[in-house]
């Protein structure tokens, strides 16, 4: 599989009508050659391939990488320029996004014959479908992540710090089989509701409150993304309300996912229904984003996209009302496209959990 990835990405050089492709983006060379570590480059010709390390990680390279050759260097870009030069080749295509202005300018000062060409939108096409295998470990993740939220959830009562159930959280995942946190985890209660990316703080659960949970794992390289609001004692009419105007927005725009549909358009209809119900000031964020080796990824789920859905592509649907000075709800499922419509991956019911204090 991993040889195909590879010769999936020679598909740029064709593209770009460059000689010799330089990876940069560590998630990019892990998804093409398995390497798991922190330093490496990859350069890709149209029949060779040549992933360069240090020593560190000579060994796990020669164990991980499938199909390019183990280079080890001590000096990182005098390698590099050497491969490049031994290849002849007079145009490289190159991911610009992932690569710092001064060490680009050090790689031109290197190699001054070359002709360096952008392909940040063609690399990011190979990951945006996933495999059968890429799926089946998103699957999983994202079950081990909705199976520990339930479990602690079910534990919380007035009195507990914010802080201390995402480290319970945290630990329950990690007891399920989660190698670690894809972020910084969101539980957000009462007032800081309104914060879409209010980050889990020393404040106290109160009883009356909503508390939204935006949480994730990384299982096998792959991450969930996953945002359950609960209430802590019987909601009152307002948070029943909004609570039901969010999953109602999530629920009309999961339904309507179909491929072939532009993405500003799916964004629409749950923006467009929040609209309708008097809450569409509140409401400022894209519907989602792709989810994968990254937990931003394309495609990129909002009202200025207009990429079209595609069987195989994974991404979250999760609308928000935030009220300042009052709080909020978000809902957030992550789903694959198949070809009848969207499959939920994360598995939380999302009908509202109302907590006994």
């Amino acid at each position: 599989m991993l040889h195909d990835r590879i010769s999936a990405a020679r598909g740029c050089l064709q593209k770009t009508g460059a000689d010799l492709l330089l990876v940069t983006n560590l998630s990019n060379i892990r998804y093409l050659t398995g390497f798991t570590g922190s330093e490496a480059l990859l350069v890709v010709s149209p029949s060779e391939a040549w992933f360069l390390t240090d020593s560190r990680y000579t060994s796990q390279a020669g164990a991980e990488v499938k199909g390019a050759q183990v280079v080890e260097f001590s000096v990182r870009l005098e390698s590099l320029a050497q491969v490049i030069k031994d290849a002849g080749a007079a145009k490289a295509a190159f991911e610009a996004g992932h690569l710092t202005v001064q060490t680009y300018q050090e790689i031109r000062q290197k190699l001054p014959g070359v002709e360096f060409i952008e392909a940040d939108a063609e690399m990011v096409s190979l990951r945006t479908v996933k495999d059968a295998q890429e799926l089946e470990i998103l699957e999983k993740a994202a079950v081990i992540a909705s199976e520990s939220l339930l479990e602690v959830v079910a534990g919380i009562k007035p009195g507990m710090v914010e802080s201390e159930v995402a480290w319970a959280l945290e630990k329950v995942m990690r007891s399920r089989g989660a190698d670690g946190k894809s972020f910084d985890f969101i539980i957000a209660s009462g007032e800081r509701g309104a914060l879409p990316h209010g980050k889990a703080s020393g404040k106290t659960i109160q009883a009356g409150e909503l508390i939204t949970f935006d949480y994730g794992i990384v299982y096998q390289g792959y991450c969930s993304d996953e945002t359950v609001t609960v209430a802590l004692g019987e909601p009152d009419g307002k948070q029943r309300e909004v609570y039901e105007t969010v999953r109602e927005a999530q629920r009309l725009a999961i339904e309507a996912a179909r491929p072939g549909m532009a993405f500003n358009e799916l964004d629409a209809i749950a923006r467009e229904y929040i609209g309708s119900k008097g809450y569409g000031q509140y409401f400022g964020h894209g519907l989602g984003h792709g989810v994968g080796i990254d937990i931003h990824e394309h495609p990129t789920v909002s009202p200025r996209s207009t990429h079209t859905i595609r069987e195989g592509m994974v991404f979250t649907v999760e609308p928000g009302i935030y009220i300042p000075g009052w709080g909020g709800v978000r809902i957030e499922d992550t789903v694959v496209m198949e070809s009848g419509g969207s499959r939920r991956l994360t598995k939380v019911p999302k009908e509202l959990i109302v907590l006994k204090p």
